[in-house]
């Protein structure tokens, strides 16, 4: 069934994109590719007709449903049926109009995978995020050389007169630049970016007792001597801002001035589980990004945690996946920088023993490193623990299910469907 549905699902997708011709903006990375896809989505609605993954679509059967925009209808035969007919029907006789741009992430676990996705959809303007020395998915590559391989297959993908976009700040990434003849806009703080991130910084307010909290980043973007500021509201954390800087390079491929493209980022706001901030119990605050993990976006993470004001400093960690032989030496990285500040650890996963491993050989004391099976545990365990004016970071691999500790203590848990990820039937019935 799936393989017949995958099937049908990427011939759809062909000749949709064969008739209707869209730009194709094709997003590939290790760390931030939701995230940019959100940012570029907010940057180029400003203009065009956009759509973008519906989901976290981006692999066999989710790539052709993003661009065919329909949703997943799990294992109901009756209504994939219905959808493939309707879909069909909609090709044939053009009843609808078809967005001007897709904005589609190319997400690879295996060899092989980005060529598949790229006989599907191949792009018109490729944006690289960044990757890092240990990248996530390097699990079934024989090293993270062949994986970064597999991306640039993205890049190499772009006609002539396409645009690529790369992460200045990534030595891996931005030495794509030598894989395509298309033109190439660099983002990063580097000096050299095209589009160079400038004086980031936090910014906070007054909550309704009077005390500073956190409350969004601020920072300038500068393009051929001009420059404009930006403020992300709600979101901390260097991946927001690279993936604000994606957007705008993007923006400038398609024509945007960049006063246009820092209203648009304005509204720009996260998805759930990205370094977004929600209220804790007892006047805590909780630094959510649960999302996903890897051994990147946790370094970022944790430096975010250490930079934002706290009584006390909270890690809740779980496990990094599907970065293979990596894994022992990527978790005591954790637990080695995680140890230099943070007041209160707990891990969760037979993987994450390495991180509270690490942390007490730096000297944190036992007490401080607390080891749990689930995030569920883990939450509860943490409630009676929490003081007022705490800062709890939660991150870990999707398949940790970390929102479930988030839930056990945010202020409103009655806001779960609204604030935390995988909140739709099908994860809150998985065990």
């Amino acid at each position: 069934m799936k393989s017949i549905l995958q099937k049908i699902l990427a011939t759809l997708a062909r000749e949709t994109i064969r008739r209707y011709k869209p730009i194709i903006i094709g997003i590939t990375g290790s760390v931030g590719k939701t995230s940019t896809r959100e940012a570029v989505f907010a940057v180029l609605s400003k203009k065009y007709r956009v759509r973008q993954a519906e989901k976290n679509y981006n692999n066999e059967i989710g790539f052709p449903l993003a661009t065919l925009g329909i949703s997943h209808h799990g294992r109901n035969v009756f209504a994939w049926i219905f959808v493939l007919i309707r879909t069909l029907i909609r090709m044939i006789f053009r009843n609808q109009p078809y967005p001007e741009i897709l904005v589609l992430e190319y997400g690879i676990d295996r060899p092989g995978d980005m060529d598949y996705l790229l006989s599907i959809a191949k792009p018109h303007i490729a944006i690289v995020t960044a990757i890092g020395d240990i990248p996530v998915h390097v699990e079934f590559f024989k090293d993270p050389q062949e994986l970064i391989a597999e991306k640039a297959k993205l890049v190499r993908a772009l006609p002539g007169d396409g645009t690529t976009i790369l992460s200045h700040d990534d030595f891996a990434v931005y030495g794509m630049k030598d894989k395509t003849k298309a033109r190439v806009i660099a983002f990063g703080t580097e000096e050299h970016a095209d589009v160079k991130i400038m004086n980031q910084e936090l910014r906070s307010k007054k909550d309704e007792n009077g005390n500073n909290v956190p409350n969004g980043i601020s920072f300038k973007i500068e393009h051929k001597g001009n420059v404009v500021p930006v403020r992300l509201h709600d979101t901390f954390g260097t991946p927001q801002v690279y993936a604000a800087a994606a957007a705008a390079a993007a923006g400038i491929a398609l024509g945007l001035n960049l006063v246009e493209i820092s209203e648009a980022l304005a509204q720009f706001n996260p998805p759930p589980g990205r370094l977004r901030l929600l209220k804790g119990i007892k006047s805590s605050l909780i630094l959510d990004d649960t999302y996903n993990a890897a051994p990147e976006s946790m370094r970022l993470a944790l430096d975010t945690l250490n930079a934002l004001p706290g009584e006390r400093k909270i890690a809740v960690l779980g496990d990094m996946l599907e970065i293979g032989i990596y894994s022992e030496q990527a978790h005591r990285a954790v637990g080695d920088q995680a140890a230099k500040f943070v007041d209160l650890l707990f891990c969760i996963g037979p993987r994450a023993k390495f991180i509270a491993e690490d942390a007490r050989m730096c000297g944190m004391g036992h007490e401080k490193v607390l080891l749990f099976d689930n995030s569920e545990s883990a939450g509860q365990a943490l409630d009676p623990l929490i003081r007022e004016g705490d800062l709890i970071l939660v991150k870990g691999s999707q398949s940790m299910r970390m929102e479930k500790a988030v839930e056990e203590i945010m202020a409103h848990p009655e806001k779960a469907a609204e604030l935390l990820v995988r909140q739709d039937a099908h994860w809150r019935n998985k065990k």
